[in-house]
């Protein structure tokens, strides 16, 4: 059987690399009319050892064989007219560029500096590449379209397992929660405006440094040291009520008072590119009082206590008065274990004060109130319930039919992919540079490469 096991994950390196400078970008394979380079090798080895300090003599056969089967869907996909618009192709590439650029400190010119070339020659650079990495995987999607496992396999999956080889599970619960943010009280809301609008006549009336005055007042701790600068962000990143005032602004124009879920805000409009703007900002967030902490908890007790008495479904509860803004709002109140995508906790996985504010728990009872504080540091409530708890077993299909279910899937996709990829390369032209033709895992390729024929 052919080795696919670098596809499903190709590492697309270009811009984590030194780009294979001084290899000479010739070709080593040919996938119908799909070519791939030694560079394109270069870079994956040079990317490995980034990783791990070393690369094995096996290495660049692996990985040549990803990249072949990456192009065998390319090719595939160009016959078949699947589509991917340039569009998708930009938006995945202003990703990754914001992803390298942040880690930069949004600093156009070390990232200029670090790669010899402008942000656009860059962008150009990776398109390519980038479309057929969005082909492959949109073929690849298709010919996995159908793999779901049915009950059937399911069982069939699950009884191949040797019983000693079957997956061992700890202790595991399942948890509700609900989340009310505590409510700014007016008295405190006025005086963040007040302050702001202070700011805001200093910089448009006493020609004050907005870049100074975003150091010295903004709430901001992520920009503030910078002078307030968000850096250039794309349409779509940003809050919209944030978003809207930035995209109505002049060049160095200073917006009017924008509140958002963060507090109260006012923007300068630094340079605007297409989709893209680049701002500054002065957060002010109003003081939450320890009253309005007491009343956030006293509302979320009154609420449990229409919970314990059927007057009111957990998840109607989350509907009316839940926080919007947390990732179990949508899901019912439902928490999902970030660490598996699934709603299964064990005890390594739960914060040690959900984990011990539940332990005790009997399955249907729900906490007193918690005080927690969430990303950027503000100060929520929640009341936590236990759907479920399992004793440490080994897997079963009564108590984890759906973790079965998904392994089973995984193999179904798996086997799936390796069966089409190889009825497809029977009618694909193939040819395979001398040099790789030691590779060990050659084999299938080589007796399709028609090189000389």
């Amino acid at each position: 059987m052919m080795r696919y096991l670098l596809i499903v994950g190709i590492v697309f390196s270009t811009l984590l690399t030194a780009q294979a400078q001084g290899v000479v970008n010739k070709v080593v394979a040919k996938v119908g009319g799909e070519l791939i380079l030694l560079s394109d090798i270069q870079e994956q080895l040079a990317y490995i050892q980034d990783k791990q300090g070393s690369v094995s003599p096996e290495d660049r056969c692996y990985i040549l064989e990803s990249l072949l089967a990456q192009k065998l869907l390319v090719n595939k996909a160009k016959l078949d007219s699947v589509v991917v618009m340039d569009e998708e192709v930009d938006a995945q590439i202003d990703g990754r560029l914001e992803q390298i650029l942040a880690m930069m400190n949004n600093d156009i010119s070390q990232f200029e500096a670090y790669y010899g070339k402008t942000v656009e020659q860059v962008r150009s650079q990776m398109f390519r590449e980038m479309k057929s990495q969005l082909l492959a995987e949109r073929m690849r999607g298709q010919v996995m379209s159908t793999a779901e496992a049915t009950p059937s396999e399911v069982v069939e999956f699950y009884n191949s397992i040797p019983t000693d080889s079957l997956p061992y599970y700890n202790s595991e619960v399942e948890l509700q929660e609900l989340v009310v943010r505590p409510k700014i009280n007016d008295t405190e809301r006025e005086k963040a405006i007040e302050q702001l609008t202070e700011i805001r006549r200093k910089i448009i009336e006493d020609s004050m440094s907005f870049t100074s005055l975003a150091r010295t007042y903004s709430d901001d701790p992520g920009s503030a040291r910078n002078g307030g600068d968000l850096g250039m962000m794309k349409r779509g990143t940003l809050v919209p009520e944030f978003e809207a005032a930035a995209y109505n602004l002049r060049r160095n124009e200073v917006s009017e008072i924008v509140e958002t879920e963060y507090g109260f805000h006012i923007i300068k409009l630094l340079e605007r590119r297409g989709n893209n703007v680049h701002t500054q900002h002065i957060l002010i967030k109003p003081e939450i009082t320890e009253n309005d902490l007491l009343l956030a908890q006293q509302e979320l007790d009154s609420i449990r206590d229409l919970i314990l008495k059927d007057s009111l479904t957990f998840e109607a509860a989350v509907r009316l008065h839940g926080y919007d803004k947390v990732q179990s709002f949508n899901n019912g109140g439902r928490m999902i274990n970030p660490a598996t995508g699934d709603n299964f906790f064990e005890v390594g996985d739960l914060d040690p004060e959900i984990y011990f504010s539940t332990d005790t728990l009997e399955v249907g009872e729900i906490t007193s109130p918690l005080e927690f504080s969430a990303p950027g540091r503000e100060t929520l409530f929640r009341i936590v319930k236990l759907i479920s708890r399992t004793d440490p077993h080994r897997a079963s299909l009564k108590k984890d039919y759906a973790k079965i279910q998904m392994m089973a899937t995984e193999q179904k996709k798996g086997s799936l992919l390796v069966d089409w990829l190889d009825d497809v390369l029977k009618n694909t032209y193939i040819e395979i540079a001398p040099e790789f033709h030691n590779c060990p895992n050659m084999n299938k390729w080589l007796k399709t490469d028609t090189a000389g024929k």
